[in-house]
């Protein structure tokens, strides 16, 4: 099942988070995963979020995604901000399910596309991603102020 977390869902999300934050080497700390939280179930804040749950109700995966302009389109996208499958529902279809859930909202409200990064190393995500969608020109840059 895929959905909007609900609060009783914090426990678990924060499981996930906590492993996608290993996953790339962050540092999880309380204040950050009580921030990213609030901003998920603000509805005045832009990011949003999707869990997977299995059969049983236990979370599997997550997605943290946002509407992003594009001037030079003219016309709004999204951003896939962070997608994370347990290790051990890994291969099941989760993260399909996730992403044809986003895919399905951005349909819904017209997005023209939907973007993300990801590390050069994360061979097994960059094999998902090669198979549902095409890898563009972009290279990323960041300046820390």
């Amino acid at each position: 099942m895929i959905a909007a977390p609900g609060q009783a869902d914090k426990a678990g999300w924060r499981v996930l988070y906590n492993g996608y934050a290993a996953f790339y080497k962050v540092p999880m700390t309380d204040a950050i995963a009580d921030t990213v939280w609030g901003w998920i179930h603000d509805p005045d804040h832009e990011v949003e979020a999707l869990v997977a749950k299995d059969a049983d109700g236990q979370l599997v995966g997550l997605a943290h995604f946002r509407a992003m302009a594009r001037p030079l389109a003219g016309a709004v996208g999204a951003f896939l901000d962070d997608l994370f499958v347990a290790p051990e529902a890994r291969g099941t279809g989760v993260a399909d399910a996730l992403t044809a859930r986003l895919t399905e909202i951005a349909r819904e409200r017209r997005w023209q596309v939907i973007r993300w990064i990801t590390a050069e190393t994360n061979y097994r995500g960059r094999a998902f991603y090669d198979r549902i969608a095409t890898k563009t020109q972009w290279l990323t840059y960041e300046i820390r102020p």
